[in-house]
């Protein structure tokens, strides 16, 4: 995700050096539905995934017997947290056991054997491991990963395709694999209730669903 978007940053101040994948992502977008790429893994493809921590989460704190130390706090937009006796703690990237384990270090210079607790209550995740929906869906937006997160998921939540999407020319930009593109049948699934076009997203895929020519 880094690396794509230093790419498309290149590219808008027209760096000639640019990375040459920038124009493979630019002609996705434009000529999805005139190439052919391999259809997206079936269901069952993502066996293991952890949470990790974004900015705007919010995660409720607890100190084992020091109420006075917990409490709920948000994760700033730069990714760090603040409470009592810990100043600017990174907390970005990290899943809950992990900034648990950091928070009990920051505290033992004050206490005494601390035992933390992180709780997150409010998700959004890190910007690597969130959904993007581009082009004709009906409302186009980043949603949070959950696991076991399926496209048509993605497509309730964002309330379907609009009348003038190309749904089975529509393409999932899979970042985990350095921007691989492959194919799925948005029309099959919402419009035909095809549930075979069902398939697995993955952290920080971008669903690209082209205007029809037609």
């Amino acid at each position: 995700m880094k690396k794509l978007i230093e790419t498309l940053s290149c590219a808008a101040q027209r760096k000639p050096d640019c990375a040459p994948g920038f124009a493979g992502f630019v002609l996705a977008l434009l000529l999805g539905a005139c190439t052919t790429y391999p259809p997206a893994p079936s269901l069952g493809s993502i066996t293991d995934y952890n949470y990790h921590i974004g900015p705007l989460d919010n995660v409720n704190v607890i100190v084992w017997r020091n109420p006075e130390l917990s409490m709920s706090v948000p994760v700033r937009p730069d990714g760090k947290i603040t409470t009592p006796l810990i100043d600017d703690l990174p907390a970005l990237g990290k899943t809950p056991t992990e900034l648990e384990r950091d928070m009990e270090k920051a505290l033992a210079k004050f206490i005494r054997d601390p035992v933390v607790t992180v709780i997150v209550t409010t998700f959004v995740g890190p910007a690597s491991q969130q959904i993007r929906v581009i082009g004709e869906a009906a409302t186009p937006q980043i949603l949070p990963y959950r696991t076991q997160m399926t496209l048509l998921d993605v497509m309730i939540a964002v309330g379907g395709i609009t009348d003038f999407a190309d749904g089975n020319g529509a393409r999932i930009f899979r970042v985990t694999e350095g921007g691989k593109l492959y194919s799925v049948r948005l029309r099959d699934l919402v419009k035909r209730g095809d549930i075979t076009a069902n398939v697995d997203m993955q952290p920080g895929d971008i669903l690209i669903i082209p205007q029809s020519w037609f």
